[in-house]
Formats: structure tokens, C-alpha cells, sequence
């Protein structure tokens, strides 16, 4: 192999210019610069990393696409030579920024993960050359289009064991899925705007969000939201609880590396409203749940005294919103039938039907029955769940107490 087809770092030099501190890279033609995008912390309401983004500009110095550039149809080393040269350049004027603490964001093309190797060593030579700790470098890696999982894994190993910290990009998008997640274990992973904007227009997707981001939490990785540009975008990140944030709302991308950045001055609003907005749901709550909490406390007291299921259920069930009523014992093992109200018996989905008799199921995995049994005679309640018995989401209310004949948790199911 010739020596001008190993895209080494010597051979990446020749296509960089230095001027005033700033560093610009030649391709085809074209004038490569770097622009930042700030990237925050919503705990510490400040920049912890720059995303380091291409321009470019035409041989009339007007800014175009850099889209083009990277398109697929391209031979694989034209995208690997433009991808180190942009790396190249990236990491020299983040070098210039003098910021000795935060993160630079950098993006490895697929084609450049799957073909590097090929084309000589360059990115341990870069740093080294440099003298930038590997720490402070975020590699981002599109997963999806990358069918080779071993080369992906041992790619990402390859940046791992430099010491860089790995970012999955654009998660959600395309046929992303966990697998990949629990595969690379990355250290952060992107979620791609899709997220976002179905959040803004689906209530559904916008309450479901903050459960895929714990479940990243607990596979090991912080989450990043991108693409953010409204003040409801922003609150929506915020209840979601991703660590960090990044959007043209916080702060677009800028070609000056060299005046001072401004940074976002509208964390303490923003948090105050979601204060505000979050006590104000909790309190709503909280006089719902007030509204059945005497009936409740009723219908254990009839229960305890010996009178019958269906006499001692009878009001709690009449109640808005009260859907079934049932009995587990402490073994988990629920005792009788359920009753359910008049209401859901009359609008019930026979689509479910295989699970409406729930008597002698085994319910002890349940939260509201374990929290019952801890605390008995004390009021419990869930936050919003989906029943297994009518595929509806519900609030359980349940309470340990003790009958003529034994102990057992009273539980209310009130839909929402």
C-alpha cells in the first residue's frame, strides 16, 4: 500500500493550516472549521463538554452542507480521511480554547469504524501528539447502521483502553435497542430528538420517558438529551431526569472558539417552574388520593369487625375512579375474586378477558403488597402503573390489617 493511502496522522497534516490560533482543514476544494456546541450539566447548571461540529465553506467562502460530504456512496477512505482531518482540527482548537476540565464531544464516522484499520494508526498519535488526556475526549458512535457487532465492540474497546469515554448517538432512532447498550456499555448515551418531539405531542410517550431513561441509568450510562429548542422541550428534559442537555435552547454552536461563551442564564427560572409545576402535581395528587382515603380507612375497619367482602367494599366501589377492589393474604396469594365497579364492568374490553379471574394469584412480587406488609395500617399508595388485569394504567391503594380469621392487605385500584 502506497504511502499516500495510509491516512496516518503525517499524511492528515498536509490538510490543516494554521492562522491566529485557529486551525482550518482543505478538503476537495472546500475550507473545514470546527464550531462547539455547548454541552450542560442540568445538576450543575453549567458546561461540562463541547460537541465539536464541521462547517464549511464553498470556494466562494459561503457556508454549505457538510452532509454531502459523509454520504455513503463515497469511497471508504475520502470519508476516513475526512473524518481525522476533522478530528484533527477539532481537537488542536479545542487545545487553543484553554479549557483544562471540560469534555470535547468528537463523532467517528461508521465508515471509519468499520474500515480504519486498514488505513494505518492515527487517533492514539493524535492525542499523544498533542499531549490531550484521553479522559476528556467523548468518542460518540452512531451504532445503528454498524452490522458488525465484534468490530463495533472492539472499536469502542479500542477508545476505551486509550481512556476516552464512549457515547452512543442518536439512541432510539432507527433500530437502536438495548442490546447494544448493555454490549458496549458506554459511559453516556445520546438520545436521539425523535424522543423529544413525540414526548411533546404524546402525553403517553412524555410519562413514559423517564422510565427508559432509569432503565439506562441502571444499565450504567448518564443520559444526554440533544436537539432541544423550546422552553416545554426544556422542562420535559428536566422531569425526564437525563444528567445533561444540548440544544440550540441552551446554546447553538459557534465558529469564535476564542471569545469568551456567554453560558445559559435561565437555569434557575427553569428549575424554580419545574419546582413549582412538580409540587403543584404533588399536591393535586395528594388531594385525590385525601378523597378516598376515609372510605378506605372505612372499609378495613368493616373488614376487621368481620363483615363481608361485598358489604364492606360496596361505597369504596361506588367512589370516582375506583375500579376493583381485592384481598391478598401475606403470602401474596390473593383471597376470593376481585370485585370491580360498576362502571369497568360495564365498559370492560373482552380483549383481556383470559386474565379477569384473579382469584389464588400470586401477587407478592408487587411493590404496594410488600410496602403494605412493612407498614401495616398505614395507607400505601403506588405511583401510576399498568394493571395486568385490565392492561389500564392505575394507582394502587393497599393496607395490611388484621381479620377475625387472619392478616391480609386490603388493595383499591383507582384508574387514571
Amino acid at each position: 500500500m502506497k504511502r499516500d493511502t495510509i491516512l496516518d496522522l503525517p499524511f492528515i497534516k498536509q490538510w490543516a493550516t494554521q492562522k491566529n490560533n485557529y486551525l482550518t482543514g482543505s478538503f476537495n476544494g472546500l475550507n473545514l472549521y470546527t464550531a462547539l456546541q455547548p454541552i450542560f450539566s442540568l445538576a450543575h447548571k453549567r458546561v461540562v463538554g463541547y460537541e465539536a461540529l464541521l462547517r464549511v465553506k464553498d470556494q466562494d467562502s459561503q457556508w454549505i452542507s457538510p452532509a454531502p460530504l459523509f454520504e455513503n456512496g463515497s469511497h471508504a477512505s475520502k470519508i476516513i480521511h475526512l473524518d481525522r482531518l476533522c478530528r484533527y482540527i477539532h481537537l488542536n482548537n479545542f487545545l487553543n480554547m484553554n479549557d483544562d476540565i471540560n469534555w470535547i464531544f468528537l463523532n467517528v464516522s461508521p465508515t471509519t469504524i468499520v474500515n480504519a484499520k486498514s488505513y494505518g494508526e492515527f487517533f492514539k498519535d493524535l492525542i499523544e501528539s498533542l499531549d490531550f488526556p484521553a479522559h476528556r475526549i467523548v468518542i460518540e458512535v452512531v451504532e445503528q447502521p454498524i452490522e458488525d457487532n465484534d468490530l463495533l465492540i472492539e472499536t469502542v474497546n479500542y477508545y476505551k483502553d486509550l481512556g476516552c469515554l464512549i457515547a452512543i448517538d442518536d439512541f432510539g432512532a432507527g433500530h437502536s435497542n438495548f442490546d447494544r447498550i448493555w454490549t458496549l456499555k458506554p459511559d453516556i448515551v445520546k438520545l436521539d430528538r425523535s424522543f423529544l418531539l413525540r414526548a411533546v405531542s404524546q402525553k403517553s410517550i412524555r410519562d413514559l420517558l423517564p422510565g427508559i431513561i432509569s432503565l439506562l441509568h441502571q444499565a450504567g450510562s448518564l443520559v444526554l438529551l440533544e436537539g432541544i429548542e423550546t422552553h416545554e422541550q426544556a422542562l420535559i428534559a428536566i422531569e425526564s431526569d437525563v444528567d445533561f442537555v444540548q440544544g440550540f435552547y441552551f446554546g447553538k454552536p459557534f465558529t469564535d472558539l476564542f471569545s469568551a461563551f456567554s453560558g445559559f442564564n435561565g437555569f434557575e427560572p427553569l428549575l424554580d417552574q419545574y419546582k413549582t409545576l412538580s409540587t403543584a402535581d404533588t399536591e393535586t395528587f395528594q388531594k385525590k388520593i385525601s378523597r378516598y382515603r376515609a372510605v378506605f380507612n372505612n372499609t378495613v375497619t368493616n373488614l376487621m369487625i368481620g363483615q363481608s367482602f361485598e358489604n364492606s367494599t360496596e361505597t369504596l366501589l361506588s367512589e370516582p375512579s375506583v375500579v376493583r377492589c381485592y384481598q391478598i393474604g401475606t403470602d401474596g396469594v390473593q383471597i376470593g375474586k376481585t370485585i370491580v365497579s360498576k362502571s369497568l364492568e360495564d365498559h370492560k374490553s373482552k380483549r383481556f378477558r383470559p386474565l379477569d379471574d384473579a382469584e389464588s394469584a400470586d401477587w407478592f412480587r408487587r411493590h404496594y403488597l410488600k410496602r403494605a406488609i412493612l407498614h401495616p395500617e398505614q395507607l400505601q399508595v403506588t405511583r401510576p402503573y399498568l394493571s395486568i388485569t385490565g392492561a389500564h394504567m392505575c394507582i394502587t391503594l393497599s393496607m395490611k390489617f388484621s381479620a377475625p380469621d387472619n392478616e391480609r392487605v386490603l388493595c383499591c385500584d383507582l384508574i387514571v
